[in-house]
């Protein structure tokens, strides 16, 4: 196996991280921050919005980690150099992941608590912000959980939703030289979920690793054959990623058990591929994934072969037993949000022109990040250190 497709030998071994920066996250500052510490910290993917910006800024702090691999290394993280597969996600409907939240901040009235801005986990909600000069929502940092709705006194927030447009956006996802695909579709819509993989079919065959995001749902295992059927055979590797409770691992250890609930069913389903967990997924779901005996051990767990193209594929006749690894989106974002706060206003001045100061660039700040990430990535890469 080369260190060009290490990510999939982690899945293999079931000890995959992958870091969501989130689907309709548009903070390239962030997203350059996030990708870098986690990349840093062992990261097995990452996973942004299909935005080309944001790719782009992934793919800048994919580069510095690459001249920062020998310093991470003296400094005991797992990063060797190979680097984390770039993930774009997708959808075929309407998805709590792919929305915004909006409100006209001048219907606030003005003996209003704001509990909308506390509660806000990507501090997307300002009111009267100097260095913004704005209130309302910063829309490229909301990403879209929702939690602002409901503690709202006045009802007034709502949420502006967005779909993938097949024939404008694969090729162009395809052609920023992005190593992986996640579609997010819900069960009962079938026909729509043809509809946008027959526009990424074409560019099928250059992807190392497919994902399928889905919560549950009546139906959901015949819903996830049937798509399987549509998409097979595939020459990528294949991840069904259970979305047990979006965007909600920041909240408690609650939400990890329906993230584990909905990967114990889908193993029983039997799908070919690697199932991974997601939504909910926080600093309790690896002891929840140990104590139930749902990750592999670090001695004899070879499952499936080479496939096509050198990709180590899991046959249709050997369906997995356990978990392969695990997605963390807003718990690992929020875990080094106060980083990233103290980095966002940190700024150099340069012929009279302020900037953000890259996290690269603050040595102090960088390997403090870092050793957050790691603090989770190591949770399920210590599989394979014992």
């Amino acid at each position: 196996m080369t260190d060009l497709f290490a990510p999939l030998q982690s899945l293999k071994q079931g000890d995959w991280f992958k870091l969501i920066c989130g689907a309709s996250f548009q903070h390239l500052p962030a997203v350059r921050s996030l990708t870098l510490a986690y990349t840093l910290a062992g990261a097995d993917c990452i996973d942004v919005a299909a935005d080309p910006a944001v790719i782009a800024a992934a793919q800048a702090a994919l580069q510095v980690a690459r001249t920062l691999a020998k310093d991470a290394q003296k400094r005991g993280f797992g990063y060797k150099g190979n680097s984390p597969f770039l993930m774009v996600s997708l959808n075929d409907g309407e998805d709590p992941h792919f929305r915004k939240a909006e409100f006209n901040p001048t219907e606030c009235p003005t003996d209003c608590p704001r509990p909308c801005e506390r509660i806000c986990p990507a501090q997307a909600i300002v009111f009267n912000s100097i260095k913004e000069d704005f209130s309302g929502v910063l829309s490229q940092k909301c990403y879209g959980c929702g939690r602002c709705i409901p503690v709202c006194p006045y009802g007034i927030i709502y949420t502006s939703s967005y779909m993938s447009t097949p024939g404008a956006i694969a090729p162009l996802v395809m052609s920023t030289g992005v190593d992986a695909v996640e579609i997010h579709t819900k069960v009962g819509r079938l026909a729509e979920f043809e509809q946008l993989w027959q526009a990424i079919s074409p560019w099928a065959d250059q992807l190392k690793l497919l994902a399928i995001s889905c919560p549950d749902g009546e139906g959901m295992t015949d819903y996830l054959r049937a798509v399987y059927d549509l998409i097979a055979p595939l020459k990528s590797a294949l991840i069904w990623q259970t979305d047990g409770r979006p965007m909600s691992g920041d909240i408690g250890d609650g939400t990890t058990i329906a993230a584990v609930k909905l990967g114990q069913k889908v193993l029983a389903a039997k799908l070919p591929g690697y199932v991974q967990l997601a939504g909910g997924t926080n600093s309790y779901t690896v002891a929840k994934l140990k104590a139930m005996g749902l990750l592999k051990e670090a001695e004899g767990q070879e499952a499936g072969g080479r496939g096509e193209g050198f990709f180590p594929l899991l046959p249709a006749a050997c369906p997995p037993s356990s978990i392969a690894g695990v997605a963390y989106g807003s718990y690992a974002r929020v875990l080094l949000s106060p980083i990233l706060e103290e980095l966002e206003n940190k700024e150099v001045s340069n012929t009279n022109v302020k900037a953000n100061v890259r996290l690269e660039e603050d040595d102090v700040l960088l390997w403090q990040a870092v050793e957050l990430a790691h603090s989770l990535v190591s949770q399920i890469k210590s599989q394979q250190e014992r």
